[in-house]
């Protein structure tokens, strides 16, 4: 996998507002909230999108899902919460690194884009 701003921001090579890290992930606010609350969530391991996971990911990205209720909470999202992520160009994945976005804060509205 090519590096990428992601991997960047693991390697600590470009600083974050890092809100939660563990040995497995990593999650941080998004510099161009669509959101008042918009963290994202990614793997420290490099998969590219979650199309790109395979079955030896599995608890990976149970994880994933549990950090971003986690981080949910830390921020006060009680009222509720949306978790997205993007697969490809037309589901507007623009970095090639599996991330999920925990957006709230505000009343989400369907459907999306």
């Amino acid at each position: 996998m090519a590096e990428t701003i992601f991997s960047k921001i693991i390697a600590r090579e470009i600083p974050a507002d890092i809100v939660f890290e563990d040995e497995t992930c990593l999650a941080f606010r998004d510099i161009q909230p669509q959101a008042p609350s918009h963290l994202l969530v990614i793997p420290k391991k490099p998969i590219v999108s979650l199309a790109d996971a395979d079955d030896q990911d599995e608890a990976l990205l149970g994880h994933l899902l549990r950090v971003c209720a986690k981080v949910a909470e830390q921020e006060g999202l009680q009222d509720g919460y949306r978790v997205v992520t993007n697969i490809g160009k037309q589901g507007g994945q623009l970095v090639l690194h599996l991330h999920l976005h925990v957006l709230g804060g505000r009343q989400m509205n369907w459907p999306p884009g």
